[in-house]
């Protein structure tokens, strides 16, 4: 279960991958569905998202220290990363504005991670279970944060939040330079085939990158906007 070459062999749209993409969809579904009758529950799912997040992020390094795997490389510096710290503090210390740019990084992109995964571990490996269990906590925090904190995102967050994002990534570029790494996928795609696969090379690689950035934080922004219209239709006909 923690060997380092044991266990491969990973299949996408095997019969326990899907199994896997149908209970977080399911908690999805159950979170949204249920989200009134669960209030009374709401320091649970608040703690053990929180617990989740920091387990799979800790437990990931100390695998790696004791299997010797451990590199540069593997800093914490990913976009799940950036989000998993995002949702941590948000889960510590209000903040609407840190959440709009989780609300875009942290929603459709570990969904995509999931969907096309980046992985060679069978289940129940140890990277497997962390995996997908960090990929879920994360748009999972979202929603949560969304029915049971009221955190909203503004039309303005879109434009803002992809800003963001490209200022973060500058310094990161450089970086994968000077270390030789791959945060945010910059430098190339994964190496396993996923949705980057078909990026490209070169510059239109990053041109796709920009180019797939804001059509998923537009997406990732209307079924907000369809929301927030739902809830103030609602308020005007409560009057």
């Amino acid at each position: 279960m923690f060997s380092v070459s044991g266990m491969q062999g990973f299949e996408m749209f095997s019969v326990m991958h899907l199994v896997t993409l149908f209970l977080f969809f399911f908690t999805a579904w159950w979170l949204v569905y249920y989200r009134q009758a669960l209030r009374a529950y709401q320091k649970i799912i608040k703690w053990s998202l929180f617990g989740a997040l920091l387990a799979c992020e800790v437990t990931h390094h100390i695998w790696l220290v004791l299997t010797n795997q451990w590199d540069v490389a593997d800093l914490p510096l990913q976009l799940c990363s950036l989000s998993t710290f995002i949702a941590l503090y948000l889960f510590l210390k209000p903040n609407k504005k840190a959440f709009w740019l989780l609300y875009f990084i942290g929603t459709i992109p570990p969904i995509l991670s999931m969907v096309t995964p980046d992985m060679v571990y069978q289940f129940p490996h140890y990277r497997y279970i962390k995996y997908f269990l960090h990929h879920s906590a994360i748009p999972l925090a979202v929603l949560y944060f969304i029915l049971f904190e009221g955190y909203r995102v503004p039309k303005k967050a879109v434009l803002k939040g992809f800003l963001t994002l490209n200022v973060i990534a500058v310094p990161v570029f450089f970086l994968n330079i000077l270390l030789g790494t791959n945060f945010f996928y910059l430098a190339s795609p994964t190496e396993t085939k996923t949705l980057l696969s078909f990026f490209g090379n070169g510059v239109w690689y990053y041109a796709a990158l920009e180019a797939a950035a804001l059509i998923v934080f537009f997406i990732t922004y209307l079924p907000m906007h369809y929301y927030m219209q739902a809830a103030e239709q609602k308020r005007v006909s409560g009057k």
